[in-house]
């Protein structure tokens, strides 16, 4: 049974003071243990955080990372310096690297291959646009940004796929849990095709695209949903701590003062 994953990616907020009210108020918080919990803060915060975090059962992660070893790449970080500050996954691949930064899927692919060489867990994100959608296109563009970003990959054990329909993004507006499903299941297919039935049937796949609290359990209730890649909602420690319950009454959700 594949365990889900709750992310949340901080985007450009939140300064270290806010990381840390953020991060106490979260840690206060029980969940059950089928789910992970996962927080992608900006780069300024993960030092702090890591060491907030030892000995927690909250992730750290990135939003991004360069995939040559060092160099002269003014303003980029490499997986090395991810893993000296305590991070175990990296998006990849976002939507937002893709149109305001120009990401390509080449570029894409030498980052996962990066991430999965050094040992940190790539969250690759794929998916279309409005335009793409109506076009009838969605399946053809997930094709291709997956295998693509893909190529050459042997071993994806570690490897998570995130689908983000860029319309849902920060628009309010989001995928149907039915909508979500089926690309969902042919992201599966794609990779039972390209390696095997054992190794799709254990990827985990998340959704992402407006997620909050009032529709993530529907999400969550599809077969092939794994889990959320949770922007704005992930800013507000309560508001999280819903999602990751999500399926849980909340007279069971608990904090360690009560």
């Amino acid at each position: 049974m594949r365990k889900q994953l709750i992310a949340g990616n901080w985007k450009m907020n939140k300064v270290l003071s806010e990381a840390a009210t953020f991060m106490i108020a979260l840690q206060a918080k029980h969940w059950p243990e089928d789910r992970e919990v996962l927080i992608c803060p900006p780069f300024t915060s993960l030092h702090a955080l890591s060491k907030e975090l030892e000995g927690s059962k909250i992730f750290l992660g990135a939003q991004n990372m360069h995939f040559k070893e060092n160099g002269a790449f003014t303003g980029e970080v490499s997986a090395d310096m991810l893993l000296d500050l305590g991070c175990s996954y990296v998006i990849l691949g976002h939507s937002e690297r893709r149109q305001v930064f120009g990401e390509d899927d080449t570029l894409i692919h030498n980052k996962v291959k990066t991430a999965l060489k050094k040992g940190i867990t790539p969250i690759l994100c794929v998916g279309e646009t409005s335009e793409e959608r109506r076009a009838g296109d969605t399946k053809q563009i997930v094709k291709m940004q997956v295998l693509h970003g893909l190529e050459e990959v042997h071993d994806i054990e570690d490897l998570v796929i995130a689908y983000e329909p860029v319309w849902a993004i920060g628009t309010g507006e989001n995928a149907t849990p039915q909508q979500a499903e089926e690309v969902h299941a042919y992201i599966r297919s794609l990779i039972y095709g390209k390696y095997s039935k054992r190794v799709a049937d254990k990827l985990r796949i998340l959704y992402g695209g407006s997620v909050n609290p009032a529709n993530v359990k529907e999400l969550m209730a599809q077969e092939d949903i794994d889990g959320v890649l949770v922007g704005g909602s992930s800013l507000d420690a309560e508001k999280f701590s819903k999602l990751i319950m999500h399926d849980v009454s909340e007279n069971s959700f608990s904090t360690e003062n009560q």
